[in-house]
């Protein structure tokens, strides 16, 4: 169901750089498990909702994430040459390619949230976009990832190291439960604080299995 949505949103952004578009699809197209999408369409049929109405969120939560990896496998940062077996970005292409990339998925995130069809109000359409901004800047991944680049050969207390994991990974984690909550009209204020403490954990749990 995210495929073909991504699949939708990348084919119209063909034309002026075709090359720019393949390695953006290359970059979200690479064998992920999708588990954010999995996670806000599971979040919304828990309440009840319509998980259709999440499919612009999912699509734009796992660009999200494919940015952020393609950034992360960056020589400036992890310095990988594989991701799930394949080559990352920046070798099958190259590293300003792989940098434009990520910038470009960024913001056709925030670009699908504000011109998705789903039938959400003006009031939620901000909700999800400050969930899914601080979810990705300095409170979350970005933060979490400078961390983690900080921590590079120092000996880190238990309580550091998952400071570290609750915003590299378990911010977007969180920021996906809540935003497929958010696309169902009546939830509550206890709903989403539940669903916000199953998320903390599951994102912390994923990160240590990881």
């Amino acid at each position: 169901q995210v495929n073909t949505r991504l699949e939708l949103w990348l084919a119209r952004q063909n034309g002026l750089a075709p090359r720019l578009v393949d390695a953006m699809r290359y970059a979200t197209f690479n064998g992920g498990k999708r588990v954010r999408p999995v996670l806000a369409y599971a979040a919304a049929e828990a309440l009840g909702g319509n998980t259709d109405h999440v499919d612009d969120i999912a699509a734009a939560l796992e660009m999200v994430h494919s940015y952020s990896l393609v950034h992360d496998d960056l020589p400036a940062m992890d310095d990988d040459d594989l991701r799930r077996g394949k080559p990352t970005c920046h070798i099958a292409f190259d590293e300003a390619t792989a940098i434009l990339a990520g910038d470009a998925l960024q913001c056709l995130a925030f670009e699908i949230l504000t011109r998705s069809d789903a039938p959400l109000d003006a009031l939620t359409r901000l909700q999800l976009i400050q969930a899914l901004a601080t979810a990705s800047g300095t409170q979350g991944m970005a933060g979490g990832q400078a961390l983690d680049l900080m921590a590079e050969g120092k000996t880190l207390t238990l309580e550091q190291l998952e400071t570290i994991h609750v915003h590299k990974t378990g911010c977007l984690i969180r920021a996906a439960v809540r935003m497929g909550a958010l696309t169902v009209a009546d939830v509550s204020t206890t709903e989403l604080d539940a669903l916000d403490r199953y998320a903390h954990a599951v994102g912390l749990a994923f990160q240590i299995v990881d």
